[in-house]
């Protein structure tokens, strides 16, 4: 039940899924939000700091998440042949996109050299830093990056309802529970 077979997804793929899911939702609308600050809400300072360490931790769940997938078999893709080459498509453009935002996030955030502290537990270093209009240039590819993950994550969220409620397929079954995965 751990680890994915042809015919479903194990609970490590499905928690990183939905946690994965519920973060980048969350951490969209609090990056929203956090654009209407004005200098001296309280919260001025600390949204970005929520925002950036949980930013950090995302990125480290989706490259664990992205080396599982390619430790564990994919299970079967439902649908017409063109429904199966969307569904690639836009996981690939899923985890494109994904990585583009929390790695322009990791941009903006360390232009001037200073790492990143992740809830004070750790510090994630400036590796790149100071490169010319590097907080400008990341700050328009995270946003628009954003957009793009928020209105293709959307896509793929009428995808599956499509498949449970129209086309009657167990693919979201299949994403929310194990054993029900396993059917043949």
């Amino acid at each position: 039940m751990w680890r994915n077979t042809r015919s479903g997804w194990g609970i490590v793929s499905i928690v990183l899924h939905w946690l994965s899911a519920l973060t980048i939702v969350g951490l969209f609308a609090l990056g929203w939000w956090m654009t209407g600050l004005g200098y001296f809400d309280p919260w001025y300072n600390l949204g970005p700091w929520w925002h950036r360490s949980i930013g950090i931790l995302l990125l480290f769940a989706t490259l664990l998440r992205l080396a599982w997938r390619f430790l564990n078999p994919t299970p079967a893709s439902q649908g017409s042949r063109l429904e199966r080459l969307a569904a690639h498509l836009g996981h690939v453009l899923l985890y494109g996109l994904l990585l583009v935002v929390l790695v322009s996030g990791y941009l903006i955030s360390t232009a001037r050299g200073r790492g990143i502290s992740v809830f004070d537990w750790f510090e994630v270093p400036a590796l790149i830093s100071g490169l010319p209009n590097q907080e400008s240039i990341a700050g328009e590819v995270h946003w628009y990056a954003a957009l793009a993950l928020m209105v293709l994550a959307g896509g793929h969220l009428l995808a599956a309802l499509k498949h449970h409620f129209l086309d009657r397929h167990d693919t979201l079954t299949r994403m929310i529970h194990p054993a029900r995965s396993r059917r043949p």
